[in-house]
């Protein structure tokens, strides 16, 4: 991302419904799979400005991870300086079976090598132990949102699940996420992509906090549920490492 997305994303991101929210969704399906105490070893790949890996740290062992000086320098100012590490996805500096859980939250989408960074988050998490993954979702929701974060692309289910063919891990859920909130998302980058609506983008803003409070609801409850959607603004993937490998 570029250094103002990452200002932007620092001050929004402890109370916006998405960024709340999403982190609301990945700690139900983390504890889902293991238990969360301070014995618990999680990696959080590509960090970003840290919201989640500083909301864990209350409860785990986190590792926060990222290749970015911006997102390192926010890190170091949230976290301990043990707790974080420069890193890549596609090479983790972690020997392997490090960790007993490994996130990331909207990441793959920045990596061009997004099947090398798949491989690598299964290399360093102990068998049994769950990989978290969240990336945006369909590619007809492209906007300049998605080219001002740098994005590759956004992922369709198919293409989501076919990075996980005939590698050692089981799929545990994969489904679309903020899925009530997607037709108004489609209009409105629809009308950004014509020119109508050309002010600052809604992801940058903090909502009235009836409505914010409201749009977390409609994004958290029904991704908490084990209910298989046809179509959302993100995908969330929750699956784990066989107990049978190495």
């Amino acid at each position: 991302m570029s250094p103002e997305e990452y200002c932007n994303l620092e001050q929004v991101e402890a109370l916006h419904w998405y960024y709340a929210g999403k982190r609301n969704i990945v700690r139900h399906w983390l504890a889902k799979r293991c238990k969360i105490d301070s014995s618990l070893r999680l990696l959080d790949c590509g960090a970003g400005s840290g919201a989640f890996a500083a909301a864990m740290h209350k409860s785990v062992k986190v590792i926060a991870m990222d290749d970015h000086e911006e997102s390192l320098e926010i890190l170091r100012k949230r976290l301990p300086p043990e707790a974080v590490v420069r890193g890549s996805c596609t090479s983790i500096p972690f020997p392997d079976d490090s960790f007993d859980a490994v996130t990331a939250l909207d990441v793959l989408e920045h990596v061009p090598a997004h099947h090398h960074a798949v491989k690598e988050m299964i290399r360093v998490v102990r068998p049994g132990a769950p990989i978290i993954i969240t990336v945006p979702a369909m590619m007809c929701l492209w906007s300049d949102w998605d080219t001002s974060l740098h994005h590759q692309r956004r992922y369709s289910k198919p293409e989501l699940l076919g990075l996980f063919h005939h590698l050692p891990v089981k799929i545990d859920h994969c489904t679309y996420i903020n899925v009530l909130a997607t037709p108004l998302v489609w209009l409105a980058r629809k009308a950004r992509a014509i020119g109508l609506g050309t002010g600052s983008r809604a992801e940058d803003h903090i909502p009235m906090m009836p409505i914010n409070w409201l749009l977390r609801q409609a994004f958290v409850r029904p991704a908490n549920l084990r209910i298989q959607f046809p179509f959302g603004v993100g995908l969330i993937l929750v699956a784990h490492k066989n107990e049978t490998d190495g």
